[in-house]
């Protein structure tokens, strides 16, 4: 049953994943990869919603903590998209924007992360 839900989470969140970055850079153009950028934070901030609130608000099931967790969460964040884009904006010698791109997305998805943690846990993962 375990894998099953993660593997239907998986199709769920790649389905989003695609939906909301080509609606990002449909929006925003190609220059920089904000549709990726845009998904990581979101999925950093929904996990540390979903992670802070389950932990002792709000009671699921192990089997629904890996549909939402591993398999929606896992198949929509996109470091090894991350990770691409990031080689991408090298190989056109773009070195600062890809410091920038590196340095931004790990930066605002932390903060997204810890600011949906302390919303939603008790107590704060803040120091």
């Amino acid at each position: 049953m375990n894998l099953l839900a993660i593997a239907l989470g998986g199709a769920i969140g790649s389905v989003a994943r695609y939906v909301l970055s080509t609606f990002v850079l449909r929006v925003s153009g190609t220059l920089f990869p904000l549709g990726t950028f845009v998904v990581n934070v979101v999925g950093c901030l929904v996990f540390g919603a979903i992670a802070g609130a389950s932990s002792q608000r709000v009671q699921i099931s192990s089997t629904t903590r890996l549909f939402l967790l591993t398999g929606i969460l896992g198949g929509f964040t996109t470091f090894s998209a991350f990770s691409l884009d990031t080689a991408l904006l090298m190989e056109r010698h773009a070195y600062r924007l890809a410091a920038a791109y590196v340095a931004v997305s790990v930066a605002v998805s932390l903060a997204a992360l810890f600011a949906a943690l302390a919303i939603f846990h008790t107590e704060s993962f803040i120091p």
